[in-house]
Order: C-alpha cells, then sequence, then structure tokens
C-alpha cells in the first residue's frame, strides 16, 4: 500500500517537473519572439503577407499548443511567408485568431484585408 502511494507522489512530482519545464520552454520561445519583435522587427518594417504576422501567429501558437507543436507550426508559417506566396488569412488553429476570423464572415476565404503586425 505505502508503495503505491510513493509511486502516485512520484508521479505527481515528475508530471509536476514536466510541466514545468514545457512552461519555462515556451516562455523562452515567446520571449525571443517578443525581443525580435521589438528590436528587429521595427527596423524592417511591415512585411508579412499573412494575418496575423508571423511573430504573433508563432506567439499564439506556442501559447496555445505548447512549445513543440507550436514551435513546429511556427517553423511551418515561418517558411510559408515569402515574396512568392500569395498571403492571407491564416489563423492558428485553435486559437484567438481563428476564433476572430470565424466571426468576421469569410475573412478567412481570401486574401488578407487586415493590416500587417510586427
Amino acid at each position: 500500500m505505502a508503495k503505491k502511494v510513493l509511486e502516485g507522489t512520484l508521479l505527481k512530482a515528475l508530471k509536476a517537473v514536466k510541466n514545468a519545464l514545457i512552461k519555462g520552454v515556451s516562455l523562452l520561445m515567446v520571449g525571443l519572439v517578443r525581443l525580435y519583435q521589438y528590436t528587429i522587427s521595427p527596423l524592417l518594417g511591415p512585411r508579412c503577407r499573412y494575418w496575423p504576422s508571423c511573430s504573433s501567429y508563432a506567439i499564439e501558437a506556442i501559447q496555445v499548443h505548447g512549445p513543440f507543436k507550436g514551435g513546429w507550426m511556427a517553423l511551418k508559417r515561418i517558411l510559408r511567408c515569402h515574396p512568392g506566396s500569395a498571403g492571407g488569412m491564416d489563423p492558428v488553429p485553435g486559437g484567438r485568431s481563428e476564433q476572430l476570423c470565424k466571426e468576421d464572415d469569410g475573412c478567412c476565404s481570401g486574401p488578407s484585408s487586415k493590416p500587417s503586425e510586427h
């Protein structure tokens, strides 16, 4: 009986450590994107062909889906954003931008009319 209690306590502790590590990695990644937004992006000006901007997409994807899946989604988005890209609306699945897009009738069906962000 005591062994099961100890195993349960150990599992809870390991889950807490795992969650803390994931939270820490997420905060670090979001911090790096924010650093880009406040230092480099203003020098480049609005260039993103999508709404939300790639950096805003990255932050939202990391916050909604975690550092690994969200980071992967952000990387794929950044690779899609290039001069030959049509751009347009590309909200984070399950995120606030997707909800905003759904509230704006038909906004996700065509090119972006929203202003670019940093």
